[in-house]
């Protein structure tokens, strides 16, 4: 079997920080090499795989703001598309716009909907409806308009998480300082449990952190920055608790399967896929208030550090994942 992994071109496959699509992609490539499949990733030039590279751009134009993005994906999708008869199947990882090419090939287009940046992308996907092959990274992610082949849950690389059995006193928000994400709510959680709380991530709305963030900070609210894979282990595995007091219906959420990961159970207002990535009172807190998530913090030492490694393990491993696809791509081939 000869598959071609369309990963984005905003940032290098896998990310060396920001990038959830582009670490999905990575995971995928990688799970079906080591399976013994015959992978080409379509990425930038900077990315790393163990498959053969494809790339039209040294770097992702988020990292490179000197490139135009319409121009680099419209020359990266083709740059697929063209080559397409040389694969027996495509897993698109990168939204609505390759689908417009999937009446152009002959080659099956399996598309992997990371989300859905506004409802007026829906239409594209609606037109290809029966021709494509859709997978929703949660049951709460899919649309109504929409057929669907599959729910895969995003998959991690266990080894690149450990398990800390004793955690220190500290609370952590993990995610993009942006209103969607609640960072502010954080902040007003830890304030009001008289603890600790480190914030971690990249800022995507600096009036947002100016306003909402910045004034609060102290010895007891620090921001940290953005945290690579080996600090984001440690961040994670050391934290008392996750907090994840979302304001959007989340399709997924990475952080939340990767604290889990390392033992560390998780608080997050129950909205979008928690429900399906935290089992309530046993991996973490589903709340729907700030005063609710200050009550639940009170409670985590209720909840069974192993339980949840354990439940997330599970879930949420990059060989399940894998291996779920393969068996897509096979039901699609046959």
């Amino acid at each position: 079997m000869k598959v071609a992994v369309l990963a984005s071109v905003a940032w290098c496959t896998p990310p060396r920080h920001y990038g959830p699509w582009e670490q999905i992609a990575s995971n995928i490539a990688e799970g079906l090499v080591k399976l013994g499949i015959d992978v080409t990733l379509f990425a930038t030039g900077d990315s790393i795989t163990a498959g053969k590279l494809e790339s039209i751009c040294a770097m992702g134009y988020e990292e490179d703001r000197g490139q135009d993005a319409k121009v680099l994906e419209c020359l990266h999708i083709s740059n697929l598309m063209e080559q397409a008869g040389q694969f027996d199947i495509i897993h698109n990882n990168f939204d609505f716009l390759p689908l417009t090419y999937s009446g152009l090939i002959k080659t099956p287009i399996i598309t992997t909907i990371h989300g859905f940046s506004s409802p007026r992308i829906i239409p594209v996907y609606k037109k290809y409806n029966h021709k494509g092959h859709y997978v929703s990274i949660s049951n709460a992610d899919r649309s109504p308009e929409l057929e669907y082949l599959a729910t895969v849950y995003n998959g991690l690389d266990t080894a690149d998480f450990e398990f800390y059995e004793k955690p220190d006193e500290y609370l952590l928000y993990f995610g993009r300082i942006h209103p969607d994400k609640g960072t502010a709510e954080a902040i007003a959680i830890a304030q009001k449990s008289k603890r600790k709380l480190l914030i971690a991530g990249i800022i995507q709305d600096e009036n947002y952190y100016r306003e909402k963030v910045e004034p609060f900070l102290s010895e007891e609210i620090a921001y940290i920055g953005h945290a690579g894979p080996e600090k984001r282990k440690q961040l994670l595995g050391n934290a008392y608790a996750l907090l994840h007091p979302i304001s959007f219906n989340e399709p997924f959420g990475m952080s939340v399967a990767e604290a889990m990961l390392c033992g560390t159970p998780v608080i997050a207002f129950n909205r979008g896929s928690m429900p399906e990535l935290i089992r309530d009172t046993e991996t973490g807190f589903l709340v729907d208030t700030i005063d609710g998530a200050v009550e639940a913090v009170n409670q985590i030492n209720s909840i069974n550090r192993v339980a949840c490694h354990t439940w997330a393990a599970s879930r949420f491993s990059k060989d399940k994942m894998v291996a779920d696809y393969l068996g897509l791509y096979q039901q699609i081939l046959d």
